[in-house]
Formats: structure tokens, C-alpha cells, sequence
């Protein structure tokens, strides 16, 4: 299939990254993120780098995927490396997809060790998978747990059948309890689910149904996302011939804002935009990273990275993928450095979404200029001049539009 990735600029053909991007490699915290791109069946709603069996034809193979994502991982160590540089000790794994528990449990868990073997997991260390509620046995998170994970987060989307069909979802809703109470009794530090609200069709009865259900199973973290029509999606598609109705704006709004009173009241705090956790110890550090623009790289076909203010992605297609692997190169489709200006800007764009907010220094002098307005209209809290840019829960609401006032 074309690539839909940016152009970018080229990539050495052994990845090896500019001296500067390597200097204090270490002293910044550094994850690593694994995309497993199976999964079972294509949801309507995603467009995320994701393949069924039928999908990807001959030469591919979910049995030899782990062993491909394991050759990336010593390509990484190789390039972190070089120069003298030592390797950083990983403080956050994240396994996402795709489903990644479609793999045995004992592929990830070897996945995990190569991280182990080449870098050194810190003491403490995050490790994260993502799966499905009809992915998962007993005997599976048993494995994982077993093997170092400590966090597991489930796709739950929605407690309401209706809702579940038209994302094209095929777990059974009684099976999410389930599968938490599994991962319980497995050992889980942290079991977290994800929900998804202003789907069409869906009222807001339903979805106080789906949160009330998920603070049934007294999850860690739950994540709250509004649908978002993706170009070229199934979805959009059904939406475009007008099959089902278009998600409403307003709704969205409602449905946040019950999202977030239903849980305060249950005693989650949001620390990002769509993120709710029981304890600062429950926030998911591996996402907090991203925000953070912290260090970490991307294994996996059309996976990003980020060391030193150089940004990287690697082709799409398993088959590519894996094809230059094996032949000894970099998977990298190509990358970009990023300047000073850039990488301010992403600052503004991402820990404004954070609990903790933006420190005003990192805003020029125009959008300094904005902030008493900003406080006067209850979009930001605190003081006219406040230290920190810190979002009411309007501000939450129209935080894109707090973003263009603070870089206009």
C-alpha cells in the first residue's frame, strides 16, 4: 500500500544519529515503545498502522514477530551506543498495537527480556500492555506478570452493546469485569481501561452506563477519548453516505464533563486532557513521557521515536519492515531534526494538556501577552500573571483554543 508517512528527511541506512542528539543520552528519562500491528478484526473507528491476518498475505507471520521486534531492539542499542555512549536504563515499556496480546504471552515476555538484557530495566520500571478484554486467559496474564509486566490496559470502549457494534468491537461487555478481575488475581500493579464516548447512536444515558460500569471493576487509571472521524476509516465512510449520523460537538462536551464528575466523585483526579488516575502512582509514566518530550524509541513498522530533538518514524508495512531487518538495515523511513522553535512549540502544545501545566517561560512574549485574558475568561486558573498555565475545566473543554491564544 502508498505511504502515507511524512516525507521527512533521509535516515543513514544504519540509523546512527548526530552527535548532539546523543549528548546527555541518560540524564533524560527514556522509554521503550513496541508496536505489535496484529489485530483480530479492523475496527470502523482506527486508522492506527494495524493489519489483519487476511490483510497482510504471504511472507508476514505474527509467529516470527517477536524475534523481527528483538533485531530492532540490538539495531537500538547498537546506534545508542555508539560514540561512548552509555545506554540508558529503560524506565517505561509500553506494548500497544494493534492487539498486542494476540502474540503468546511468552513472545512478549521474550520481547521484555531482550529489553532487559541489552539496556537494563530501572528499578521500578513501568511495563505496560495493551490488550483486548477477549485477548486475554488466566494462564496468559499469569505468563506476563510472571515475566515483568506490571500494568495492563484494556480496551474496554463501551459497557453498551449497541455501541460496541457500531465501533465493530467483539468482545462480549461481561467479559471486561473479567478480564480485570484476571489480571487481580495475576498480580497486576495497575490495570487501566480505555473508553470511548460520542460514538453515534450513543446517548448520554449510555454512556454514564459505561463509566459507571467501569468504576464497578475499581480500575487504576481510565482513559476517556472522543471519537474522532478519521479520514478513510470505515466509519467516516458510513458517516460520509449519511448511514449513521455525524458525532455531535455538544455531546461531547456533556459527555467529558460526566466523565469528569463521575469520576472525582469516585476519587480519580485528571493529570492530562482524557487521563484519570486513582494515585499519582497510577498515572501512566510511559504517556507522561511523550507529553514530556522525554526520550524513547519506536520498535515496530511505522513506529515513532524521539532522542535528543531528533523525531523518526519507520516504514508502515511488516513486510518492509522485517524485509530490512534482515537485511542489516535501519527500518527508519526518515526523520527530522528538530529546532529550538519546534520544539517550544510542542511544549506549549502538550503539558498545557497536563494537571501540572506549562511554565509561562516557555511562551514568547505575544503569548505571555495572552494570559490575563486567558485567566479573566475562566479558561486558565490562578492569578492574572500566573507562573504556570494551568486549564480550568472550561479551558479542558476548549484547550485547542487556549493553544492558538498562547501561539498566535
Amino acid at each position: 500500500m502508498p505511504s502515507t508517512l511524512p516525507a521527512g528527511d533521509p535516515v543513514p541506512s544504519d540509523g546512527s544519529l548526530p552527535p548532539e542528539a546523543l549528548a546527555g543520552l541518560g540524564a533524560r528519562p527514556f522509554g521503550l515503545y513496541v508496536h505489535v500491528p496484529f489485530c483480530a478484526v479492523r475496527c470502523g473507528y482506527c486508522d492506527f498502522n494495524t493489519y489483519t491476518a487476511t490483510e497482510l498475505g504471504a511472507g508476514v507471520s505474527q509467529a516470527t514477530y517477536a524475534r523481527t521486534a528483538i533485531v530492532e531492539l540490538r539495531l537500538a542499542a547498537r546506534v545508542l551506543s555508539s560514540r561512548g555512549a552509555r545506554l540508558p536504563r529503560v524506565e517505561t515499556v509500553f506494548f500497544g498495537g494493534g492487539t498486542p496480546t494476540l502474540l503468546p504471552a511468552d513472545d512478549l515476555v521474550l520481547v521484555l527480556a531482550e529489553v532487559d538484557r541489552l539496556f537494563g530495566l530501572a528499578a521500578g520500571a513501568e511495563v505496560t500492555t495493551e490488550a483486548n478484554p477477549d485477548s486475554v486467559t488466566p494462564t496468559s496474564l499469569a505468563r506476563l506478570r510472571a515475566g515483568g509486566f506490571t500494568r495492563v490496559s484494556y480496551g474496554m470502549q463501551s459497557a453498551v452493546p449497541h455501541v460496541l457494534a457500531t465501533l465493530d468491537r467483539t468482545h462480549d461487555p461481561q467479559r471486561v469485569p473479567q478480564a480485570v478481575s484476571w489480571a487481580r488475581s495475576a498480580g497486576f500493579d495497575q490495570v487501566s481501561l480505555d473508553l470511548i464516548h460520542g460514538t453515534p447512536g450513543e446517548s448520554l444515558a449510555d454512556w454514564r452506563s459505561t463509566v459507571d460500569s467501569a468504576l464497578a471493576m475499581h480500575p487504576d487509571h481510565v482513559s476517556a477519548y472522543a471519537l474522532i472521524l478519521e479520514p478513510g476509516t470505515a466509519l467516516a465512510r458510513r458517516v460520509s453516505r449519511g448511514e449513521v449520523a455525524a458525532p455531535d460537538d455538544d455531546q461531547a462536551a456533556d459527555s467529558y464533563e460526566l466523565a469528569d464528575e463521575l469520576l472525582g466523585a469516585a476519587g480519580y483526579e485528571w493529570y492530562e486532557l482524557s487521563n484519570w488516575a486513582r494515585t499519582k502512582r497510577s498515572r501512566c509514566r510511559h504517556n507522561l513521557a511523550y507529553w514530556r518530550g522525554h526520550d524513547w524509541w519506536g520498535v515496530g513498522p511505522g513506529a515513532h521515536s524521539h532522542i535528543g530533538g531528533v523525531r523518526w518514524w519507520n516504514v508502515k508495512h511488516p513486510a518492509a519492515y522485517a524485509t530490512r531487518l534482515a537485511d542489516g538495515l535501519s527500518p527508519a523511513h526518515a526523520r527530522e531534526l528538530l529546532s529550538a522553535e519546534t520544539r517550544r512549540v510542542e511544549r506549549v502544545l502538550l503539558e498545557t494538556r497536563l494537571s501540572t501545566g506549562l511554565d509561562t517561560a516557555v511562551l514568547d512574549t505575544a503569548g505571555r501577552a495572552s494570559l490575563p485574558g486567558l485567566v479573566a475568561d475562566g479558561l486558565a486558573a490562578g492569578a492574572a500573571a500566573p507562573r504556570r498555565v494551568v486549564l480550568t475545566p472550561r479551558g479542558r473543554l476548549l484547550a485547542d483554543a487556549v493553544v492558538r491564544r498562547l501561539l498566535p
